[in-house]
């Protein structure tokens, strides 16, 4: 009975070492995808800086794009930064993220069809559903915040 006692508690303790040890790999992964984020948004806002450089439309819509595309990458550095410190899961930042990536789509469209003169068909249809997107994206981060004061309250 001594040996299948020692056996079982020291397969526990195996186990509880490997798994402790796959928890530091998975927060080294973590903390490797937040380093590269945070150099993403770094580089991309040195890149952005490239458009000051001849200020024209163009110019200004690109440095608009690469701004919102930056929030992007920071929201999701902040994401991994709360999964670090082992805080709830949420799901306003990717709602967030969805609502700031079709916004720049759009304003993205809508530079193109001003820039051309004319809007042809495929670009109205994007327009209207990355418009649709972001009304849903609204209305779910709207009801989101409902259910959580409620059960919070």
């Amino acid at each position: 009975m001594a040996k299948e006692y020692e056996k079982e508690h020291g397969s526990q303790g195996l186990i509880s070492r490997i798994r402790k040890i796959l928890i530091y790999a998975d927060d080294a992964v973590h903390v490797f995808v937040a380093l590269a984020l945070l150099l993403s948004a770094v580089f991309m806002l040195i890149f952005t800086a490239t458009d000051f450089a001849a200020v024209n439309v163009s110019s200004i819509l690109l440095i608009i794009n690469d701004i919102l595309f930056v929030l992007i990458i920071m929201e999701l550095f902040w994401t991994v930064i709360r999964y670090l410190k082992r805080q709830e899961f949420s799901l306003k930042p990717f709602l967030g993220i969805g609502i700031i990536s079709s916004l720049r789509r759009i304003l993205m469209l809508e530079a193109q069809m001003s820039m051309n003169g004319h809007s042809d068909y495929y670009s109205l249809e994007e327009l209207g559903v990355s418009a649709a997107i972001v009304l849903v994206l609204v209305f779910s981060y709207y009801l989101l915040n409902r259910v959580e004061g409620k059960s919070a309250g």
